[in-house]
Order: C-alpha cells, then structure tokens, then sequence
C-alpha cells in the first residue's frame, strides 16, 4: 500500500519528464527530512518518559534556541531555497524556436492552440507536443480559475482569466499523458480532463501538416 501511489498515469513520482524529475525528488528531499525529524522527536519524547523524575543534565537552551528554532529555520529556509529554484526553471520562457502553445481552460474543457507553418490548428483536450525537446505553454482562462497538470511531466500552473501564466514542460519520450484540472472549478470539475499526446519526430511532423488529430 505505501508504494501504490509511486506509479500511474496521475503519479508524481513516476516522473516522464526533466521538470517532473526535480519535483519528484523535492519530494523525496522533503519525505526524507521529515522521517528523520520525526524520529528525532519520539526519540526525545521515549528519553523523556525513561527519564522521568530525574535531573536533567542538558542545557534547555539547546533543546529549545538549537533544536526547537534554530535547526527548524536552517530546514525551511533550505526547502525554500531549492523550491524557488526549481520553480524557475519550470517556469522559464524558452528559448528561441521553442514550441509554444497556447492552453485556455474553461468550464469543463481545454482548448490547445498551436502554431504552425499552415496557420493555427485548435485541438480540445488533446494537447500535442513534440517529445523529446521542451515546449512553452501559456496558460489563461475564459471564466473561473483553472489549475493546468499533467503530473508525470510538470508541476502545476493557475489559469487565471485575463492574466497569462507561463509553464515548460517535456516528455522524454513519446507517449500518452494524462492531465486535469488541480483547482476546484465549479460542479463539473471531476471532468475537467485532458491528456498530452507526445509525438516521435514523424508524428509531430504530420500533425503540423494536418495528418494526426
């Protein structure tokens, strides 16, 4: 039971991309300190009662300045640190040549617009990407918050009506990913589903020609 959620179409921790990769093991950074401060406080708590009625021979200032402030603001500030750095390298715009669509989310649906040499072609709850190479989503809304996720590839992303909201994502590989919606967003939102169909290089070629759909 403890390792069923390590895998699925809707597991963070089965990463199929680099930005999932870095949120996954932010997540296992976080799962290990968290073990081993939790030991520590029941070992504390076991010394506690075995030395019940006895003098203590430690300073309080250590348990209380060291342990109890000091060492919980030296962790925090470290989660963070790294967690901003992570945030900006998912949110980075791309580079020049990067794929960028457009992602608009509304109640109960998502519509993908990509440019390419012919135009534009809108795709609904279908996003298309190249995989291997990473694409530049821009992510608005046309009437409540919305929250864009694809948990195997990145983190998540608000769609917010009137303000754009810029994400990277990559799949390593081609494949099929599923995606929701992670915000509450009104009565059908348990079906505010997508999915991201990631193409080898021929079969990003033939949808940028109209070929897949």
């Amino acid at each position: 039971m403890a390792v069923g959620g390590c895998s699925g179409p809707l597991s963070t921790l089965d990463a199929a991309g680099p930005a999932a990769a870095r949120v996954a093991s932010f997540w296992w950074a976080m799962l290990a300190g968290a073990t081993a401060l939790s030991l520590l406080v029941f070992v504390l708590l076991l010394l506690a009662f075995l030395r019940r009625g006895r003098e203590g021979r430690t300073s309080p200032t250590l348990w209380i300045g060291g342990l109890g402030v000091a060492m919980p603001i030296v962790v925090l500030l470290a989660l963070v640190g790294y967690a901003l750095m992570l945030g900006e390298r998912i949110i980075a715009p791309g580079l020049s040549g990067t794929v960028v669509i457009d992602a608009t989310a509304r109640q109960w649906s998502w519509e993908f617009s990509h440019r390419t040499g012919e135009g534009m072609q809108v795709t609904h709850n279908e996003l298309h990407m190249p995989a291997g190479q990473a694409v530049v989503l821009r992510i608005a809304a046309v009437d409540v918050i919305h929250s864009f996720w694809v948990p195997r590839l990145a983190g998540k992303m608000d769609a917010i009506p009137g303000h754009v909201n810029v994400l990277r994502i990559q799949a390593e590989r081609p494949g099929v990913y599923d995606g929701q919606c992670a915000e509450f967003c009104g009565s059908g939102h348990s079906g505010h589903l997508f999915r991201v169909i990631a193409h080898d290089e021929a079969g990003w070629a033939a949808f940028q020609r109209g070929e897949t759909r």
